[in-house]
């Protein structure tokens, strides 16, 4: 029997479809005037968040890290030199592999000088209306989301209730859970396969998982994370911010995550203290999203497996 090894996991229609999404991505930033960068795939930190691993890289004897995002270095260029960028890379997050998710996948990262969260939403629709003409697009707040289909307000329910309604969903040992965790698991559980078709978006989330984002106000006065998450026929496809760039708050979350990092056993990440000079030395005010790529390219060819989009899946490396 001859070794098929080292064959392709995608056809030559998916990588033609590549090869022409990568160019509309581009004519639609170089229309407005949007420049590209090339970021650094290692770096010496890594993001805090807990719920991010690292891929570690030996460069003779110096630890590296493969990004899971261009974010910080993106922040770093924008302190330095105030424009409107993207980048259209590779990233990596260790140990996530499924039919949705790749350890090396593609992302396309853009900031708006000048733009809110809201705003940004509004070109992100325009971009994705562009790849696939006539598809709808709604936006919901979280808030509105959860008391939809839940019949409960996100920002104020105590854990007990959260637990109450969750457990009478979801089959799972709630040792440690904490409220995060709660939203979080009935949202893939309960509210994600719950969007309709088309473009989802979801913005105002609860001031505790703000990350990088602005906390503000919002119209009925509840503290929120002027952050959004678009869905594309329900599946996650981005993750945007209207960027914080208090240096001292950005300490703070990273110091939270090292917290949070502890409580589940894993090993700590340094804050970039290059990140956080940027932001002191005065980050323009500005919004970017983060969009996976390869679940875009999924949903224009109505591809159900990320493998199949891609030349090399990691089992074929």
């Amino acid at each position: 029997m001859s070794d098929t090894s080292y064959l392709p996991s995608c056809s030559p229609a998916l990588l033609t479809a590549r090869a022409n999404l990568y160019r509309q991505i581009r004519e639609f930033f170089y229309a407005r005037d949007v420049l590209e960068v090339d970021m650094p795939l290692l770096a010496s930190h890594f993001v805090t968040d807990p719920f991010i691993q690292p891929i570690v890289a030996d460069d003779a004897g110096r630890q590296r890290f493969l990004q899971s995002s261009p974010e910080y270095a993106m922040k770093r260029l924008l302190a330095a030199y105030p424009r409107c960028i993207y980048s259209l890379n590779k990233v990596f997050r260790a140990g996530e592999t499924s039919r949705r998710h790749n350890p090396e996948f593609t992302m396309l990262e853009w900031y708006r000088l000048g733009l809110d969260d809201r705003q940004l939403m509004a070109e992100v629709a325009e971009l994705v209306q562009s790849l696939q003409p006539g598809v709808p697009v709604h936006y919901m707040s979280y808030h509105q989301w959860f008391a939809n289909s839940l019949g409960i307000n996100p920002h104020t329910c105590e854990l007990a209730e959260l637990r109450l309604v969750g457990k009478a969903l979801i089959e799972i040992d709630d040792t440690g859970l904490t409220r995060d965790d709660w939203l979080d698991l009935l949202v893939t559980h309960k509210l994600e396969p719950e969007l309709p078709p088309g473009l989802t978006f979801i913005y105002d989330y609860p001031a505790s998982q703000a990350a990088l984002a602005k906390i503000l106000p919002d119209k009925n006065g509840t503290q929120v994370a002027r952050r959004f998450e678009a869905f594309f026929n329900g599946m996650e496809l981005a993750n945007g911010y209207w960027e914080l760039t208090d240096a001292t708050e950005q300490r703070h979350r990273f110091s939270a995550d090292q917290k949070r990092r502890r409580d589940l056993d894993l090993p700590e990440m340094a804050a970039d203290p290059k990140l956080l000079a940027a932001l002191a030395a005065g980050l323009p005010e500005c919004a970017g999203v983060a969009l996976g790529v390869d679940r875009l390219l999924m949903q224009i060819t109505g591809t159900v497996d990320i493998a199949h989009t891609l030349a090399f899946a990691s089992e074929r490396v």
